[in-house]
């Protein structure tokens, strides 16, 4: 055994003659512990968060969007049958979308109003249902049918009062030039399904009608805004777009979900990264006490530190003592507070006794993704932070003069 190891566990082994060292010794334990523990959960919350906002978001927005850099998109049918023979593609389904206003009999509300094709699009977007599967509608008391059918979000649904089966008026900005004016487009829809993504942007704005419809309405004839695509793996849209425009050659733009939401997943990784720091200086504040208790053994083995340079220790085996006595200190605590925050981590995700408010969060318990890789950086930067604050502690110890501390020891 190395003597810098023997030495330092009898140091941190043997009761001091000051208690007061002991205790700041157990007070620096329990701050690295909760220190690490802390940016444990909090980060692993904070993932938890981020996925299940990315599982929303990608349930109403497709993976990639395709788009043609100029003029009408009328050739998608060839577009989709190359796009879907590429390996890793699920499915790609053409769309049309405007802003519209809707009215109801008694209100009004303006939204986003995307024309989707029946078959292909719920494989895409998966809030959407197969309420599009009929182009026409069913009226819910005569059983005939009646104006093509309408599928609104719930909170959209809530803000125009209507129910399943009631009628609503869509009117586009894209409409005609008449002797008079321009005049918009208006036409008759029947409500006949809601969907809800569980955030209030996409369940409060968005609409979907059959494909054919939006064309009509928005004047596009056979042609449409764009394709949209899902992957199989959500983090390979950037090889993939790659891949599709070589395969399409040139004309086509694309955008993927990272694109689309970047102001979003940059928000939240900069908050990640801030609370990472903020909760780092808990274990800084515990760092400073292994410091400080570092410093306190040093005055009061003093006398040891020279006897033991008088025996022929070098100062480098004396600033190896007290640097193994500190990494102890904070290695003991970080393990400690891994095991707690892990610990803390899956119960929360397993039981869920935090509730929150379902009326305030678009959630109503605390979303917990534990990852592995997060919790292994935590740990080495919690460890080196305590590294950091044993050096000035063992260089003051190092370069103590064995004579003068005899001496006057």
């Amino acid at each position: 055994m190395p003597i810098e190891t023997f030495i330092g566990g009898r140091y941190l082994r043997v009761k001091h003659k000051q208690s007061f060292i002991s205790l700041i010794t157990l007070l620096s334990i329990a701050g690295v512990m909760l220190g690490v523990m802390a940016l444990i959960v909090v980060i692993a919350v904070m993932a938890g968060f981020e996925s299940d906002l990315k599982s929303r978001i990608l349930g109403v927005e497709a993976h990639l969007v395709l788009k043609k850099k100029e003029g009408p998109f009328v050739n998608y049918n060839a577009v989709i049958q190359k796009v879907e023979q590429l390996d890793g593609v699920i499915a790609a389904a053409p769309y049309a979308s405007t802003y519209v206003i809707l009215r109801s009999q008694t209100r009004v509300t303006g939204a986003l109003l995307k024309g989707v094709d029946p078959k292909k699009s719920p494989k895409v977007i998966r809030s959407l249902g197969g309420e599009l599967a009929h182009e026409q509608s069913v009226d819910v008391t005569t059983g005939k049918p009646t104006d093509t059918g309408i599928v609104l979000g719930k909170e959209l649904a809530r803000n125009l009062g209507v129910l399943k089966g009631d009628s609503i008026h869509v009117i586009s900005p894209r409409g005609m030039l008449s002797p008079i004016g321009h005049i918009p487009s208006m036409k008759r829809f029947t409500v006949i399904g809601f969907f809800e993504s569980g955030m209030y942007e996409f369940d409060g704005t968005l609409a979907f009608i059959p494909l054919k419809a939006a064309q009509k309405l928005m004047r596009l004839g056979e042609g449409v805004n764009g394709v949209e695509i899902r992957l199989a793996d959500i983090y390979d849209a950037q090889p993939m777009s790659r891949r599709i425009l070589k395969v399409l050659g040139g004309g086509f733009r694309i955008e993927d979900w990272m694109q689309m939401n970047r102001n979003l997943f940059s928000a939240l990784k900069l908050e990640k990264a801030v609370m990472f720091i903020i909760l780092a200086l808990i274990v800084l504040v515990a760092a400073f006490n292994i410091a400080s208790s570092l410093i306190m053994m040093v005055i009061e083995k003093t006398k040891d530190i020279a006897i033991l340079k008088a025996m022929g220790a070098t100062a480098a085996t004396i600033q190896r003592l007290f640097i193994f006595n500190g990494l102890v200190i904070g290695f003991i605590g970080t393990f400690l507070g891994m095991i707690s925050g892990v610990t803390l981590c899956i119960l929360l995700k397993r039981y869920r006794f935090i509730e929150l408010p379902g009326d305030v969060y678009y959630i109503t318990t605390l979303p917990v993704q534990l990852d592995m890789l997060d919790t292994t950086i935590i740990g080495i930067a919690a460890i080196a932070i305590c590294l950091l604050a044993t050096l000035y502690p063992a260089r003051q110890a190092s370069r103590l003069n064995p004579v003068e501390a005899i001496r006057y020891g």
